[in-house]
């Protein structure tokens, strides 16, 4: 079904829209109040100190951990009140996460980490092919496919990541620290390509990072502090 972007008043759809979360860990408050939402095709930049709830805010929109308060709603889900089993086949369907030191499976090849969700979600053999050679052409690792991860380099390994994070053509993508473990000119073409893909796709993208450069390529940038939002920042 082909994704609709925008509603009847022409304001591009909300993939995503959080109120009032908190997330205590014991006695220490690592989410206090915060909300966002985010649009089709929008980057969000979020970022802040080590151990201001960064991960944490990830953690609970991806339907990792759960907040102790607090509604999450993916498109037409709310998240907060969806099954253990609910969640991980909403994770499936709907959700695409990029990890900072990749989490590739190093006994399968590229094409084969890129294939995985596909076949978890039963998708036929031939359109998994099919949409997993589109995905290795458009990160420029189509002559790859066959390397298993410890013969690829660093950012060819990202770019294998985010090539698998695209494979269930997602409605969110979260980051965290994409290009933290790159140097900078594989950062920089990290950086450039999830900006093209999110443009092309329209996937809403919400990146953790401590990167300027990073930020630089988002339509806002979120501060957090202490679990709570502290100054936000229109960059385009």
């Amino acid at each position: 079904m082909e994704r609709v972007d925008f509603n009847a008043n022409g304001e591009a759809r909300k993939i995503l829209t959080v109120t009032n979360l908190s997330k205590n860990y014991g006695d220490r408050c690592i989410l206090r109040g915060v909300s966002l939402s985010l649009s089709a095709g929008e980057r969000v930049a979020l970022v802040g100190p080590s151990g201001c709830g960064k991960t944490t805010l990830l953690n609970c929109l991806g339907g990792v951990d759960r907040p102790d308060a607090g509604r999450i709603v993916l498109g037409d889900a709310e998240i907060t009140g969806l099954s253990s089993d609910e969640l991980a086949g909403l994770r499936r369907e709907r959700i695409g996460t990029i990890f900072q030191f990749f989490h590739l499976l190093p006994t399968l090849t590229a094409f084969e980490n890129v294939e995985l969700p596909l076949q978890l979600l039963n998708v036929p053999l031939p359109e998994r092919r099919q949409r997993v050679t589109h995905l290795l052409e458009r990160v420029n690792l189509l002559p790859r496919a066959h390397a298993l991860p410890g013969r690829l380099s660093g950012g060819e390994m990202q770019r294998v990541a985010i090539a698998r994070a695209l494979a269930n053509r997602p409605a969110l993508l979260l980051a965290d620290e994409p290009t933290g473990n790159l140097d900078s000119a594989n950062g920089e073409n990290i950086l450039n390509l999830l900006a093209g893909i999110s443009d092309e796709s329209r996937v809403a993208l919400l990146m953790v990072t401590h990167s300027a450069e990073a930020a630089r390529v988002c339509h806002r940038v979120l501060h957090l502090r202490d679990g709570a939002f502290v100054d936000a920042t229109r960059t385009t």
